[in-house]
C-alpha cells in the first residue's frame, strides 16, 4: 500500500531534531508520496532541502499562506511569479484566507489569493486552499475565478455538507485529515455522502494530530490513522483507501 500526505510541513522546525527518524516512520508505514506547501520566502530553502534529500517522494508548492499576509506581501507574490518562471512545482499553495487569527489585513489576503488563484491558472497548476473561519470569503474569490482552469484542493476541510459539495462544484478535493478523527470533529458524520473520488488524505504535520495523538506533535506516519477512520466511514478496506486516495492525488497534481 502507497499513501499519500497531500498536505504536510516536513520543513517546520519542530522536526529538526528528528526529522530523517520521523521520515522514516512515515516510509515505513506507506507513507511515501509527501506534498509540502508553502509558507512565506523564509522557508523556501528549507523546503528546497527536503525535495534534495528526498526527490523520489518530495514534491514541492508555491504560495504565499494567509497568514503570513503582510504588509509586503506584494513583494512576496513577486518572488512566487519568480520560482514559477524558473523551476517547477506542483501546485500555487497554501493560500486562501484566515480570519481566526487577525482581520485587519482581510482586503489584503483577499487580494494575495486571487492573485495566487490567477498564477495558478497562468501556469496550468491546481491551488491548495486554507480556509478558517472565511468561507464566504474564499467562495465569493472561487466563484469570480471558476472555470476549468480552476482546480485543486480544500485543505483541512472542516465545513459543511452543503459547504463540501460547493467546493467540489469549483472542481476541488477535499483534504481530509485529523479533525476526521476528532469526537467534536462532525465531518465525520456527513462525509460518507460525498464519494470518496473527491477525497485526498493529509496530517498538516506538525499541526492537527489525529486520535489518539491529539496535541501532541504531528507527522506523517499518523496518515495511517487517517485512512483507518476513513475506511471506517466508507466502509471499505484500507488498501482501497490508499489506493483510491493516492489516484484521486495524482488526478489534481499530475505526479
Amino acid at each position: 500500500m502507497i499513501f499519500t500526505d497531500t498536505h504536510t510541513h516536513l520543513y517546520s522546525d519542530a522536526f529538526d531534531e528528528d526529522r530523517k527518524e520521523m521520515m522514516q516512520r512515515a516510509f515505513e508505514a506507506g507513507v511515501k508520496r509527501l506534498f509540502l506547501p508553502a509558507i512565506d520566502s523564509e522557508f523556501t530553502n528549507a523546503m528546497l532541502q527536503m525535495e534534495k534529500d528526498y526527490p523520489e517522494q518530495v514534491f514541492l508548492m508555491a504560495g504565499l499562506h494567509p497568514t503570513h499576509v503582510k504588509e509586503n506581501y506584494k513583494v512576496e507574490l513577486g518572488l512566487i511569479e519568480v520560482q514559477l518562471k524558473t523551476r517547477k512545482f506542483v501546485a500555487i499553495g497554501e493560500i486562501g484566507m484566515d480570519l481566526y487569527w487577525d482581520k485587519t489585513l482581510i482586503n489584503e489576503q483577499k487580494e494575495a489569493f486571487k492573485t495566487q488563484v490567477q498564477l495558478a491558472k497562468k501556469y496550468k497548476l491546481p491551488i491548495v486552499i486554507h480556509c478558517r473561519e472565511a468561507f464566504d470569503e474564499v467562495f465569493e474569490v472561487m466563484e469570480s475565478e471558476k472555470g476549468a482552469d480552476l482546480f485543486g484542493v480544500f485543505h483541512c476541510f472542516t465545513g459543511t455538507l452543503e459547504q463540501a459539495k460547493l467546493a467540489i462544484s469549483y472542481n476541488m478535493k477535499l483534504g481530509i485529515g485529523g479533525v476526521v478523527t476528532f469526537k467534536n470533529g462532525k465531518i465525520d458524520q456527513f462525509l460518507n455522502q460525498i464519494e470518496i473520488k473527491h477525497i485526498v488524505l493529509e496530517t498538516d504535520a506538525p499541526y492537527l494530530a489525529p486520535t489518539p495523538f491529539r496535541g501532541k506533535r504531528n507527522e506523517s506516519s499518523y496518515l495511517l490513522n487517517v485512512a483507518k477512520k476513513i475506511a471506517d466511514i466508507y466502509e471499505i478496506p484500507l488498501s482501497e483507501i490508499a489506493r483510491i486516495t493516492t489516484e484521486n492525488s495524482k488526478v489534481v497534481f499530475g505526479v
